[in-house]
């Protein structure tokens, strides 16, 4: 299973971790759960890091199967608008996929 943990602190989201398989499919064929997961974080973070250039963390650790994107602080009012726009629409779309597939997807919401 996957969780998807979403720390917020008030309205606003600070960070996203991804953590575990989807195990959707048998090991070694592909995973369309896995597939949308991935994509997901991937756009969050190209779009946060390399087109708004803000300087979100973001880190990988395979090893525990483990992807986290955590945004700064201080980015400006117009940044900070568009990343607690992209956070909220992953946040939706990502608790839609966890009811198609509740074995396989928990998204939570930690607030801090």
């Amino acid at each position: 299973m996957t969780t998807v943990t979403f720390t917020t602190r008030g309205p606003r989201v600070e960070a996203v971790e991804f953590q575990g398989h989807a195990a959707l499919a048998s090991a070694g064929e592909a995973d369309p759960l896995c597939a949308a997961l991935s994509a997901v974080v991937n756009l969050l973070e190209t779009t946060v890091n390399d087109v708004l250039a803000v300087g979100a963390t973001a880190k990988v650790r395979p090893d525990k199967a483990l992807i986290s994107l955590k945004l700064p602080g201080d980015m400006g009012k117009e940044n900070e608008s568009i990343c607690q726009a992209l956070m909220a629409g992953a946040m939706v779309y990502l608790s839609a996929l966890a009811e198609e597939y509740p074995e396989n997807l928990s998204v939570l919401d930690m607030e801090v």
